[in-house]
């Protein structure tokens, strides 16, 4: 990845990729990501750690899928936030990773 950003906050972060035109909310719309993820690249990671609560972790996803749509996918740490979406987000290809 070429681009290591980091934030305050989670707010920063997905304001910053907001801005940057990853305004899609891929946490509405696990579906597709979890059928068919070859059609989605992660292009930009932002791993947020509390300082004191271990539930205040978070991982920030800018996601781009190949019909050109941009958004975000946010996947906390703590024990109830485990889902699909967030086990596939593991298996995308990273823009920038060296396979």
């Amino acid at each position: 990845m070429s681009n290591m950003y980091h934030y305050a906050t989670v707010s920063k972060a997905l304001d910053d990729l907001n801005e940057k035109g990853y305004t899609f909310d891929f946490n509405l719309h696990t579906d597709d990501i979890i059928k068919n993820p070859h059609r989605y690249e992660i292009e930009h990671i932002y791993r947020y750690e509390g300082d004191s609560n271990p539930d205040d972790e978070a991982t920030v996803y800018g996601i781009k899928s190949n019909s050109g749509k941009k958004g975000v996918f946010v996947a906390g740490f703590s024990a109830n936030s485990e889902n699909d979406a967030a086990t596939v987000l593991n298996e995308i290809s990273i823009k920038g990773r060296k396979k």
